[in-house]
C-alpha cells in the first residue's frame, strides 16, 4: 500500500514537454562517446609518437611485446601474425585507434567506428592482456564491453551522422 508519494512526479521542461529523465536518456551514451573517442584517439598517437613502440625489438617495442604475450595469449596464432612483420602491426593498430576514435568522437560512421573499437579491444584482449588474473584486471574486456553500446545504437546526437540524417530528410521531405 503506498501513501501519497509519488517518485515519478516531475516538472517538464518548457521545450515541447520534454522532461529531464527524456533529455537525460537522449544524451546517455554521449560521455561514452567522448571518454572512447578522446581515449582511442589518445593511444593511437601515443603509440605514433613513441620512437621505441615502433620497433621490432628493444625496450618497449612492439615486437618484444608481442613475443613476451605470445604464449599466455588465448589466440597463439593472432599473435604469430602480428609477429610476421610486427612494425607494420602497430602502424595498423595505431591508425586504426585514430580512425576509430576520430569517427567515434565527431560521430562519423559511428557504428562503423564503434565496431572497429570492438574489434580492437577484442584482439587486444584475446593477446596481450589474456593472461590478467582474474580477468577483470585486463581494461581491454570492459574497453570491448562499453564500445557494445555505441555498436548498437551510433551517435544519434551532436554527430556527423545525424548531421546527414537531418540533410537527407530535408531534402526528401520526409520526417523519419
Amino acid at each position: 500500500m503506498t501513501h501519497g508519494m509519488h517518485t515519478d512526479a516531475h516538472r517538464p521542461y518548457l521545450d515541447g514537454g520534454r522532461d529531464w529523465r527524456e533529455t537525460a536518456t537522449r544524451y546517455a551514451l554521449l560521455p561514452l562517446r567522448v571518454f572512447l573517442g578522446v581515449t582511442f584517439i589518445y593511444a593511437g598517437l601515443d603509440k605514433l609518437t613513441d620512437s621505441a613502440f615502433m620497433k621490432d625489438a628493444g625496450a618497449g617495442s612492439i615486437g618484444d611485446m608481442m613475443r613476451a604475450v605470445r604464449d599466455t595469449a588465448a589466440i597463439p596464432a593472432m599473435v604469430d601474425m602480428a609477429l610476421d612483420n610486427p612494425v607494420g602491426f602497430g602502424y595498423a593498430i595505431a591508425f586504426g585507434e585514430l580512425a576509430v576514435g576520430i569517427g567515434t568522437l565527431i560521430g562519423l560512421f559511428a557504428r562503423l567506428a564503434a565496431l572497429g573499437g570492438a574489434l580492437i579491444s577484442l584482439s587486444l584482449w584475446l593477446t596481450v592482456s589474456w593472461a590478467s588474473d582474474p580477468y577483470y584486471y585486463g581494461n581491454d574486456l570492459a574497453y570491448l564491453m562499453a564500445w557494445l553500446p555505441l555498436v548498437l545504437a551510433g551517435a544519434p546526437l551532436l554527430s556527423v551522422d545525424a548531421a546527414l540524417r537531418a540533410r537527407r530528410r530535408r531534402r526528401t521531405g520526409a520526417y523519419r
